[in-house]
């Protein structure tokens, strides 16, 4: 077959600060090997996907064109993205849709017809370019809208819970726990069993969560939010967790809690508990600098986590295992909800750049680039 036509989102900086964001033409080669070409139908806006397409740039005052905006990169910034100059990068870590052409490898052909969901990168766009083997057929009458977050959210909450069992944990603290991934941990800890405490920063965060069924859940901008948490500790004994905010002293507080909960009752010591305090930080809901503030004693560990990295760590067998329980579950436990769908140029539009790169719970974007 020749080569398809369409369009496709790219976003690029060059050396004087200058970001710009379009919707291009582009032309999108036929698939050979165990290559697919879809037609994407959907593809969400995930925290992940924002770091690429505008960063720190000042979004608020970008010029805005229909499909297309210009916006400048903050100067610390720019010289840490120095790499990226001049590149026109396309963006959109998953998305699911039409399997329209293959090339012969027969994994591939196999495709031809079926609604894939897939991980390649590029997917805001008409058309994408994926490997065979790193699709998951989606079951008979889930649509592309069901499908398109099937990797991001669901692989990263089952990450967390087979995290926490390699490094011999037993219960977690999540923060910004109301999100699509959120919810979904919430569902996979009530099935596996494992005791989990959700931080939120509302009571309709508060009521969401409980109505689908979480125990322990506290409100951060309660007065009683130290005291809740240190009784929720208490009660669940977790001593890891994962932070989606990043900035601020949140990550602090959860790990000064642990060691309060794991000194109660114990004799004095002044190196802190023996207990082993574990957090991940694996967001940046706030760009802001961490604080730490270090009255957790000496028995502790904070660090970054990435999905792909760790998939790698847990290995092929436990990650086949996970891809399959998400597809078997993609309409309940992996069911992720939006806001808003907009085309590719909608997708540029002021009120909805300002309104997705917000970040807020509740509030994910889905692009349906065919309209």
């Amino acid at each position: 077959m020749s080569d398809v036509r369409g369009q496709q989102l790219l976003t690029k900086l060059e050396e004087n600060g200058t970001l710009t964001v379009e919707v291009a033409e582009h032309s999108f080669p036929a698939p050979t090997g165990s290559q697919v070409l879809i037609q994407v139908e959907a593809a969400p806006i995930n925290p992940s996907d924002l770091g690429l397409l505008f960063g720190p740039a000042d979004v608020e005052n970008a010029v805005y064109s229909p499909g297309k905006l210009v916006a400048q990169m903050p100067e610390p910034a720019l010289r840490a993205m120095k790499a990226r100059y001049g590149m026109a990068m396309p963006a959109g870590n998953e998305g699911a849709g039409l399997v329209v052409a293959a090339g012969e490898d027969p994994v591939a052909q196999a495709l031809v017809g079926k609604r894939v969901t897939c991980f390649p990168g590029g997917m805001y766009a008409s058309h994408a370019l994926a490997d065979a083997r790193m699709c998951l057929e989606l079951p008979e009458g889930v649509s592309s809208e069901a499908g398109a977050s099937a990797f991001v959210n669901p692989l990263t909450a089952l990450s967390f819970t087979e995290t926490m069992r390699y490094h011999g944990h037993s219960a977690l603290v999540h923060t910004a726990a109301a999100s699509n991934l959120g919810q979904m941990l919430v569902k996979i800890c009530q099935a596996d069993g494992i005791p989990l405490v959700n931080i939120v920063r509302n009571d309709a965060q508060v009521a969401l969560l409980k109505g689908i069924g979480a125990e322990h859940v506290v409100d951060s901008s309660k007065d009683s939010f130290l005291d809740d948490l240190a009784a929720a500790i208490d009660a669940t004994k977790a001593t890891m967790a994962f932070d989606a905010i990043g900035g601020g002293k949140l990550v602090s507080q959860i790990l000064s809690v642990m060691e309060q909960v794991a000194n109660s009752g114990a004799a004095y010591s002044r190196y802190g508990s023996n207990a082993e305090k574990r957090a991940f930080i694996y967001g940046a809901l706030d760009l802001s600098p961490t604080v730490l503030t270090r009255n957790f004693g000496f028995v502790w560990d904070v660090s970054g986590w990435l999905l792909t990295p760790w998939m790698g760590k847990l290995g092929a067998e436990v990650v086949d295992k996970m891809r399959a329980r998400v597809l078997a579950e993609i309409t309940t436990t992996f069911a992720s909800h939006y806001k808003a769908r907009v085309t590719l140029e909608q997708a540029l539009t002021k009120d909805a750049v300002l309104e997705y790169n917000a970040r807020r719970t509740g509030e994910k974007y889905l692009i349906t680039p065919q309209g």
